[in-house]
């Protein structure tokens, strides 16, 4: 399936997470804020950068992205989340009839860009295996404020061989445009969390006999930060229904220096 094949079976109604879609394209996070809260999020996004990777920002009232040419954030996502004054308002398919304005959006890089090259390598990845959205948790690690903006960082976790960690850790260390290296391998209570069967977000994943819970920085934490910043509007994707844009999730990757 292609980008726009993906895109449009989206905006004709299908709802699933993204992971596993459109092998070897770029899939990003989505926050849409009012003008005036724009900067604030920006700032937020220079000064936490693992978890907040900007792929490109929008003109105000512009569903545009040059991450795919013809598209419409507004419309081409599976599943969004709506916010007023930081609480979950609903979930809906299609924001077209919300879109202000006035909004302004960012897309910010997904760690489901990197599965590609876990998936090339070998290294399995137990939710796609299981059918499941990935496992997302809000962790005890402060996000450096930026003006009105603060909240917690959530972390993305697949359960790794014990063998292959290291790999996964190379792999996804030379893609630091979609979170880059894990921030946390092993104890999950290093981060805060106290049962990895209750995740925040997504689905509860079943590790294999000797697995290692692997975490990476996840571009949900902007929306732990509406929650804690309560702003008066935001829309947002659903966690693990990603846009899939037309960029080769190649184009991320640093080349590795030569020997």
């Amino acid at each position: 399936m292609t980008p726009e094949q993906a895109r449009a079976a989206f905006r004709a109604g299908t709802v699933a997470p993204t992971s596993g879609w459109a092998t070897g394209f770029t899939q990003t996070n989505l926050i849409a804020v009012p003008r005036d809260w724009a900067y604030d999020v920006l700032l937020f996004c220079q000064r936490n950068p693992q978890p907040c990777p900007v792929l490109d920002v929008t003109d105000p009232g512009s569903t545009a992205t040059t991450l795919a040419p013809g598209a419409d954030l507004s419309r081409d996502l599976p599943r969004y989340r709506v916010w007023r004054h930081g609480e979950l308002a609903e979930e809906v398919d299609d924001v077209s009839g919300l879109w202000q304005e006035n909004l302004v959006a960012f897309s910010i890089g997904c760690s489901f860009t990197f599965e590609t090259g876990l998936l090339a390598a070998g290294i399995p990845l137990r939710h796609l295996e299981q059918g499941r959205n990935v496992s997302m948790y809000v962790t005890n690690r402060e996000c450096r404020p930026a003006g009105r903006l603060y909240g917690p960082m959530v972390v993305s976790m697949r359960p790794i061989p014990a063998g292959r960690v290291d790999e996964a850790i190379a792999i996804s260390g030379a893609m630091p445009a979609v979170h880059g290296a894990p921030v946390h391998v092993g104890d999950p209570a290093g981060l805060g969390i106290a049962d990895l069967t209750r995740p925040d977000f997504g689905d509860p994943v079943e590790a294999e006999p000797g697995d290692v819970p692997v975490f990476w920085a996840c571009g949900v934490t902007p929306q732990a930060a509406l929650m804690a910043s309560k702003p008066p509007f935001a829309i947002t994707h659903s966690p693990g229904h990603m846009f899939i844009t037309d960029r080769r999730d190649s184009e991320y990757r640093v080349p590795t220096a030569a020997r």
